[in-house]
């Protein structure tokens, strides 16, 4: 085993990839290795200042640590949602390819068997398969979602260094086997899972952003008052005017309405002659 050295880990990993076929699948590893070569070109962070690990459906390049990192990040920001783009628009609705991405700092070292070895790399892999970023993906509409770790942040991010806008990342914690996990992810943070246990930055735990709360069901014994009343469901608030809907006339204030309530005038239909008057 080699001692351990100081690197800057880039993670990246296609997401749906176990959802292709066997054709698709290769298709997906040329693009993601050519994505991450001209990334890193793009960076000017040369063959020889990088070694590289392959895990099927992602890849791991361990950088020397004389590599700027703020380079890294402005081509990983910049070029790689323009390669994405450039990728897709070629290919078929099922080869379309989509990134998860990280960025962390720490030490790495290298066993017998080629593997690599470290807790900071750990870390590194618990927040590529975090929930929290996988929903990050999942909700933009771009095909990029990067995340870094807080020694990244700390140490290149929060000094807002030209395309690298510190701003624009936002604090998370992700939840691990191993305990909470601090990180940056760069852009809009999801709203938090009812169970995954990660959360942005401010967010009360087991908060669900501007979700609508779930229906609850009546209680056990719930008197027949309760059980009467309405389902939860919009209210519809028409002051001094009239809505149509096709069928009929409603006046006053209406309550059960489809579980809700209307108020004003609501029209399903026409209205009779007297009605008109």
């Amino acid at each position: 085993m080699t001692h351990p050295v100081s690197r800057t880990i880039l993670l990246l990993d296609i997401e749906r990839f176990s959802d292709r076929d066997d054709v698709e699948q290769a298709y997906l590893r040329r693009m993601l290795y050519d994505v991450t070569d001209r990334a890193l070109e793009a960076a000017g962070i040369d063959e020889t200042l990088r070694t590289r690990a392959d895990r099927g459906d992602s890849v791991m390049e361990l950088i020397d640590a004389n590599a700027p990192v703020t380079a890294l990040l402005r081509a990983l920001l910049t070029e790689v949602p323009v390669q994405l783009r450039a990728v897709n628009r070629m290919a078929s609705r099922s080869a379309q390819m989509r990134l998860r991405g990280v960025v962390a700092g720490g030490y790495v070292a290298v066993d017998d068997l080629d593997g690599w070895v470290g807790s900071d790399l750990n870390r590194a892999c618990r927040l590529l398969d975090a929930a929290l970023l996988r929903a990050a993906l999942r909700e933009r509409p771009g095909d990029f979602a990067l995340c870094v770790s807080d020694s990244v942040y700390q140490g290149v991010v929060r000094h807002d260094h030209p395309g690298v806008p510190a701003a624009d990342f936002h604090q998370v914690t992700v939840g691990t086997k191993n305990g909470p996990l601090t990180a940056w992810l760069h852009g809009p943070v999801p709203p938090a899972g009812e169970d995954d246990g990660e959360r942005g930055a401010g967010e009360a735990p087991g908060g669900s952003g501007d979700r609508p709360a779930p229906a609850t069901r009546a209680a056990p014994g719930a008197t027949e008052d309760t059980r009467n009343r309405p389902a939860p469901g919009p209210v519809l608030d028409v002051n001094g005017g009239s809505v149509s809907f096709g069928g009929g006339y409603v006046a006053g204030d209406q309550h059960g309405v489809s579980g809700g309530r209307v108020t004003g005038d609501v029209v399903m239909g026409g209205k009779t002659d007297g009605d008109r008057s």
